[in-house]
């Protein structure tokens, strides 16, 4: 992945400008797509585009059309291909042969409209119209809705039998059914687009039914006057939550279309032609896509909290919504050099798992968001106390400038400061917050909670790594806390479905890696143990406590700093760690030397890893003696003199 959507993730698939792309479900290399007077099929492995639409010479009086042709695969059968002229045609076999399944869906008498103006008397009352939307329906194959550019909604449950007109008498001829969708939940509901553009109503009009037709409820209660319909869709998990669109922006409704409110955020004020909710298991996402007239794309990333809205409504204090699955995919691979930042690009979703949360006052008391593994070990934890940059280099790069000016071996200073990403933090006011989860362990020093680095820049978006393992995929829990109460939601991690390293080798990846980190965090530990041995040892003297003293430094050394307060290199080799610190790092270097991809350990990093572990069994069995039998004997001969012992310390 480059890390952001660029011109290398986009290519022709050779649609006719102005026809609908309809991707096989059984095979994603293989894209049909609608013509005027035709289908495409472009094949991405051989990239030749043939074509195999139904015969309109055969059938002359059913080749009517509009530039957009409705083209759909049933997801009830997905082998079933639907097509639409001013007729609906449908295939079974990939378009080697099709077969008519309705009359003429178009008005075949209707009225002028006022519109028309000086020209009404020039046209001739007769069938017009086309197919502009057709809504398969997502439970049963034989249920099909057909909406025209003549102004008429017909509907058949039987596939293609029987045809019933089921248009609502307020709909005027020559309105333009712009899209349809047919029900997630039960058959004999449908939501209409009507857009009245044509006939100069420039109102949005909306459209219900939960009876098959027989009656229909305009639905447009809340949606801004001035603009025309051009979609609707239903959320195919959340019953009663409506997205939907004008030629000026985006809507939702979670009442089933009895109210509406805006779903703009951010998104400038342009005709949204389409909607999609792209949620299933080929993608592992739950995202929003608007098309615009403008020939652009808008993903609301992860639209998980819209169906709980409900719930977070009902919160007297707080919230924490139930996160989708996260997938562990890494983000920016487009390593060493980034794409310049003049290159037209899209933004990619944040990296990671997607945690989102709701206050219902602003928080007196700290915020906390932590991670708990399957064993309810807290693998990483995030705090409103967290210390946050006295200037946001990916929000205000010019500021800080001087930030580097003044510090030069400051985060981000090293490189241009447009790479960075804003930084992440866990904010305490009343209302809804976002922020990630970057699937790693926490980081077992302070310094390892910023990892800077040149690979996988995306400019705005260049995220700070921190210097600790990547977490398995398994089952975890997120803990939300503000004060003393507690909320948790359970959260899976997925693995990135394109990787294909046995199971075997992935679980021997994540339990040496585990291993190490746990080894380092363990022995991190024990070395602030150790140093705070040695603060207490400076109150008390005499020749016995001062030999102890520097067994115990010479297990624990105070850390040498560089300018700039950073560490020293480390040194490099096999070099056996004779410290507690020099263990925690061995054993952190091991892991994280598995860390660049999900392949199996090899060969010398596993033996990296049997070396750290020697090392950490020789290290720690000493400063256990120490700390234990060494300090005992030393209190006790300092009790017999008569002498002050020495506090212990945990």
């Amino acid at each position: 992945m480059d890390g952001e959507i660029t011109f290398h993730d986009w290519h022709p698939v050779n649609i006719q400008e102005y026809g609908i792309a309809a991707p096989d479900p059984t095979d994603p290399d293989l894209v049909f797509g609608s013509m005027r007077t035709n289908v495409s099929l472009y094949d991405r492995e051989d990239a030749q585009t043939g074509y195999l639409g139904p015969d309109r010479d055969a059938d002359p009086d059913f080749g009517r059309n509009v530039r957009t042709m409705p083209i759909h695969w049933s997801q009830a059968a997905p082998n079933v291909l639907f097509y639409a002229t001013n007729a609906v045609w449908k295939t079974t076999n990939k378009g080697h042969s099709w077969t008519r399944i309705s009359p003429d869906l178009a008005r075949a008498t209707w009225e002028v409209p006022p519109s028309a103006g000086k020209y009404a008397s020039s046209f001739q009352v007769r069938p017009l119209g086309a197919i502009t939307a057709l809504a398969p329906s997502p439970r049963d194959v034989k249920v099909l809705w057909a909406g025209t550019d003549d102004g008429n909604i017909q509907v058949t449950m039987d596939g293609g039998a029987h045809w019933t007109n089921v248009t609502p008498a307020a709909i005027r001829p020559w309105t333009r059914i712009f899209n349809m969708d047919a029900g997630h939940f039960d058959t004999r509901t449908a939501y209409a687009a009507a857009n009245t553009m044509r006939i100069d109503d420039m109102s949005p009009h909306f459209w219900r039914t939960h009876d098959g037709g027989k009656t229909w409820t305009e639905i447009d209660n809340g949606v801004a006057p001035g603009a025309v319909s051009n979609a609707i869709r239903e959320d195919p998990r959340t019953p009663g939550l409506l997205y939907a669109s004008t030629d000026a922006q985006v809507w939702v409704s979670f009442d089933d279309g009895d109210h509406w409110q805006s779903l703009k955020n951010d998104m400038p004020t342009i005709s949204v032609r389409d909607l999609l909710v792209k949620d299933d298991s080929t993608c592992l996402c739950a995202d929003l896509i608007a098309a615009t007239h403008g020939r652009g794309f808008w993903i609301l990333d992860d639209l998980t909290p819209l169906r709980q809205v409900a719930q977070a409504r009902a919160a007297k204090s707080a919230y924490l919504y139930r996160p989708i699955d996260a997938v562990r995919v890494r983000f920016g691979t487009n390593d060493p050099t980034p794409w310049p930042p003049e290159v037209p690009a899209g933004e990619n979703p944040p990296p990671g798992a997607i945690i989102d949360y709701y206050l219902a006052t602003d928080a007196a008391a700290p915020v906390r968001i932590e991670i708990l593994d399957a064993t309810g070990m807290v693998v990483r934890s995030y705090s409103s106390e967290d210390r946050a940059p006295e200037v946001d280099a990916g929000l205000d790069p010019a500021a800080y400038d001087t930030v580097c000016q003044r510090t030069p071996d400051a985060p981000h200073c090293s490189v241009p400061l447009y790479w960075a990403a804003p930084a992440a933090r866990i904010a305490t006011t009343r209302g809804m917050h976002r922020m990630t989860w970057d699937l790693r362990f926490d980081p077992i020093t302070e310094a390892g909670a910023a990892v800077e680095g040149d690979v996988g820049v995306v400019p705005h978006r260049s995220y700070t790594s921190v210097n600790a393992p990547w977490a398995p995929p398994g089952r975890y829990t997120v803990r939300l806390s503000v004060g003393n109460e507690r909320y948790t939601q359970p959260l899976r991690v997925r693995l990135d479905p394109r990787v294909r390293t046995p199971a075997a080798g992935l679980a021997r990846l994540a339990s040496l890696s585990r291993e190490m980190y746990l080894g380092a965090r363990a022995a991190h530990a024990e070395y602030l143990r150790a140093r705070s041995l040695v603060a207490a040892l400076d109150s008390v003297h005499g020749p016995d406590a001062d030999a102890f003293r520097a067994q115990v430094e010479s297990l624990a050394p105070a850390p040498v700093a560089t300018a700039g307060g950073r560490r020293g290199p480390r040194p490099r080799g096999r070099v056996a760690p004779t410290t507690l610190e020099a263990v925690s790092n061995a054993m952190l270097d091991a892991a994280m030397s598995m860390q660049n991809a999900d392949y199996a350990p090899t060969q010398a990093q596993i033996e990296a890893t049997e070396r750290a572990s020697a090392a950490s069994r020789t290290i720690m069995a000493r400063w256990n003696a120490l700390r234990t039998t060494g300090l005992a004997e030393l209190n006790a001969r300092r009790k017999k003199a008569g002498e002050k012992a020495v506090p212990v310390t945990d």
